[in-house]
């Protein structure tokens, strides 16, 4: 994908110089240099045959690569080494582990964010990840900057899917839904935590065994709470418009 960008925009640029270049030359070559009309050309095929004919090729070796490029991108395996649903809804999120593909698997584990709490979703290096999205209530977005791919997340029976081949760095990365979903969608944030294999077999052990995801994490030597994006105060809890301690036919 990122040798797509690049070469589009390579492209992109050669074309560009090319007009200016034309555009230039025409201004320098046909200025006005007198008041005599100059010679008027009615047809000219071989130019409106570049301009019919290139335009029509650079778009389909642009279609071409492209649809290369997100075939490849967007291709599931039958075996992928985890698979996490990913449940969105108003507004937070719902990460659970699951034992096989389809909404028929078992969750054996699961990580549930709250207003006072952001969602950690622990992951893997080296290993391939399913994800298959759904929400509960309107439509949402994954969206991980670092990871370079988003999808939205779809209410009803529609389960959005796509794999990660491998994760290759570990750390803390911020995710965020992509989509306008509401009142509190600019607060609906998640971690991304990218551990070693290692550790992420002892955060899955831990969370079976009924630790909660503060609990397991501390055990793997993580910090317990998301680093890279915090809670937003929503005060939902608060009149913001008409509020409780202002005097009645108080106003300026």
């Amino acid at each position: 994908m990122y040798d797509l960008w690049i070469a589009s925009c390579i492209a992109a640029l050669a074309v560009g110089v090319f007009v200016w270049g034309l555009i230039f030359w025409c201004v320098v070559r046909y200025r006005k240099r007198g008041n005599e009309l100059p010679v008027q050309t009615r047809y000219n095929m071989p130019m409106e045959f570049l301009y019919t004919i290139a335009p029509i090729l650079i778009v389909s070796v642009l279609f071409y690569y492209t649809a290369v490029v997100q075939t490849d991108v967007t291709k599931t395996t039958k075996n992928p080494d985890i698979t996490v649903e990913v449940v969105a809804f108003k507004w937070n999120w719902q990460f659970n582990y699951r034992d096989g593909q389809g909404k028929d698997a078992n969750t054996v584990a699961s990580v549930l964010g709250t207003s006072e709490v952001i969602p950690i979703l622990v992951l893997p290096t080296g290993r391939s990840v399913r994800f298959e999205e759904t929400s509960k209530d309107v439509i949402h977005s994954f969206w991980v900057p670092e990871m370079l791919f988003k999808r939205d997340v779809m209410p009803g029976n529609i389960r959005n899917v796509f794999e990660v081949s491998s994760l290759d760095a570990e750390g803390a990365y911020v995710g965020r839904c992509a989509e306008l979903c509401g009142t509190y969608h600019a607060f609906m944030n998640f971690e991304l935590r990218v551990v070693s294999p290692e550790q992420y077999d002892q955060f899955l052990a831990a969370k079976r065994d009924g630790k909660s995801t503060q609990e397991a994490l501390t055990a793997i030597g993580e910090d317990p709470y998301a680093s890279k994006t915090r809670p937003f105060d929503t005060r939902r809890g608060t009149a913001n418009f008409n509020p409780d301690d202002v005097a009645a036919g108080a106003g300026s």
